[in-house]
């Protein structure tokens, strides 16, 4: 027999009494499920997956094996807690190499269970109820979402293809800024593809210290970077280290996404704030992963590997997409490409959503994509699709212009 009194005592940041009443699908799971009735109804052609947005290969052997190795070692039994010093020294190092920003491995850099778990303990740090956490749209929600759950309110800045997608901080009044305490940026940014330079984060420190706003820069795809750009952390940039704090992630650098490893630097009493809190959320990374991650961070040419692959397939795709009608440009870093959608297809549907496009290409061609309504009608590829070898790769990019050429796009 069911206990009636469960159904009351849920939170209300999830629904309260009418959780799981109303059902709310959330983007990804609604993307998963069309794939699965897409296969279903076509069993006899392969999907194309564009929409996932994880690394298609696995980390490298020799991380594989070092993990492996580390694994069998007695000593690396117990909890990591707040992580091996090893594994902060390797950080530093690593920021040091590859964006050229001095870090005090002890004071300023601590481990993550990956970004989305760092993003997701944040607010508990800095929000109150009726606090303001400054959010881009589109963006990844984590952060976001913790924010409301903590009772604290979120202001979006639409990132506009006309200011290269980067936010414009000066259209934000007064009253929000007296309430704001994060200013959340993430470049290159997901889904937009678009890089910030180091003028954009001059301007972000001097509006965050006028405004005494703390900014969180989620830099997961900062290596992941292609045609003459270098990578460019917020930390590089005199100020910033004064007033924020940036997340680092192996998942897209090094294809250890479900490793689960990361970490956050800059401000030392941020950090020392973040590692307070968690200890009481988690007790750390098993060792051998941070053991293997100490190796990864010591080999930034493998993300330079995975970087010229993602560069090889975005030209790819982008010329296809240009033939087919669409207004597209190679982006400069992460494997994302983001284009505005199509009005309708000649003889076929109108669109007048990224909805209803992302669900035609997936309906019609086997081409799954995400959609983005936040800021104007969006859809958003992947470069990350399954392809074995290079001419794995060049067999998918042909079979994706095939199945896109025979649909004529009206824009």
């Amino acid at each position: 027999m069911a206990v009636d009194y469960i159904q009351n005592l849920f939170a209300d940041r999830i629904g309260g009494p009418q959780f799981g009443l109303k059902e709310k699908i959330y983007k990804f799971e609604k993307i998963k499920r069309e794939k699965k009735e897409a296969m279903f109804a076509n069993p006899h052609v392969e999907l194309i997956d564009l929409g996932v947005g994880e690394p298609d290969s696995m980390a490298d052997q020799s991380i594989v094996k070092e993990l492996t190795k580390e694994a069998g070692k007695l000593e690396n039994r117990f909890y990591a807690d707040n992580g091996i010093f090893e594994f902060k020294k390797a950080a530093a190092a690593y920021m040091k190499e590859v964006f050229s920003v001095d870090v005090d491995a002890e004071t300023e850099i601590n481990h993550m269970i990956g970004s989305k778990s760092a993003l997701a303990m944040i607010p508990t740090v800095f929000i109150n109820p009726g606090d303001i956490t400054i959010m881009p749209a589109p963006n990844y929600p984590i952060l976001e979402t913790h924010t409301k759950y903590l009772g604290g309110e979120v202001v979006h800045l639409p990132l506009l293809e006309e200011n290269s997608f980067l936010p414009k901080l000066d259209s934000l009044n007064k009253n929000v800024l007296k309430r704001a305490k994060l200013l959340y940026l993430n470049y290159p940014n997901n889904p937009t593809g678009a890089v910030a330079n180091r003028k954009f984060f001059e301007e972000v420190v001097q509006f965050a210290k006028e405004n005494e706003l703390i900014v969180i820069h989620d830099a997961a795809y900062a290596a992941l970077v292609f045609d003459h750009e270098s990578p460019l952390s917020f930390l590089s940039v005199p100020g910033a280290k004064e007033i924020g704090i940036e997340l680092h992630s192996l998942s897209k650098s090094f294809n250890m996404t479900g490793w689960r490893i990361g970490f956050v630097t800059g401000n030392a009493k941020l950090i020392h704030a973040i590692a307070m809190m968690k200890d009481n959320y988690d007790s750390g990374q098993f060792i051998p992963i941070q053991k293997a991650a100490v190796y990864a961070l010591s080999h930034p040419e493998m993300t330079k590997q995975i970087a010229a692959k993602y560069s090889r397939r975005h030209e790819v795709l982008v010329k296809i997409l240009c033939e087919c009608g669409f207004d597209t440009k190679k982006p400069k870093g992460s494997f994302f490409l983001y284009t505005k959608i199509p009005k309708g297809v000649v003889g076929g549907p109108k669109f007048q959503s990224a909805e209803e496009f992302s669900q035609y290409l997936i309906e019609k061609h086997l081409i799954s994509t995400v959609p983005w309504d936040d800021a104007g009608p969006y859809v958003r590829f992947s470069v990350t699709f399954q392809a074995d070898g290079r001419k794995g790769e060049q067999q998918v990019l042909e079979e994706i212009k095939a199945r896109l050429s025979t649909s004529d796009f009206i824009f």
